[in-house]
């Protein structure tokens, strides 16, 4: 008798092992979709979050040294939109303007309704868009002039 149920029991598996199985696959897969994401909307969203980390920071700066500190893209024959640059920053007279290239090549700026972002001095600097973009993944950083830049939910100008 003990032998018969041992040679049924080495024949298949139980339904709990195989519910086990599955569910592991349903974790691995769920894991591995989640990676695949759209290599270049991770990479714009991470510009974007830079972006915004280097606007808020530029902005303390013009607060504390009262000073009118302006963003905008660089100009001139070879400027294709990828290179950005802080304007009357404080500090060193030689550092007053800071030129900075995207992290990731290719991505472009616009800024909506105007040339320039101000970012300060004053505590309200008004309601201001910047949309980033790579391929073809579109993405707006804005402020409402008092709160800090942030990634807009809404893509309306």
């Amino acid at each position: 008798m003990a032998r018969q149920r041992r040679a049924a029991r080495a024949r298949g598996f139980t339904l709990i092992e195989l519910m086990v199985v599955v569910a592991l696959i349903a974790i691995a897969v769920g894991v591995a979709s989640l990676a695949l994401r759209d290599g270049s909307q991770v990479r714009l969203e991470r510009e974007a979050e830079r972006l915004a980390a280097l606007l808020e920071g530029a902005r303390a700066q013009a607060r504390a040294g009262q000073l009118a500190v302006r963003w905008e893209l660089s100009s001139g024959p070879n400027a294709d939109g990828t290179d950005f640059r802080f304007v009357n920053l404080p500090g060193d007279p030689r550092e007053r303007v800071r030129e900075m290239r995207w992290m990731t090549p290719g991505v472009t700026a616009d800024i909506v309704g105007s040339r320039v972002v101000v970012l300060g001095p004053e505590p309200l600097i008004g309601a201001q868009r910047i949309v980033l973009g790579l391929e073809d993944q579109r993405i707006t950083l804005a402020t409402d002039g008092l709160g800090p830049f942030a990634i807009a939910t809404d893509a309306a100008p």
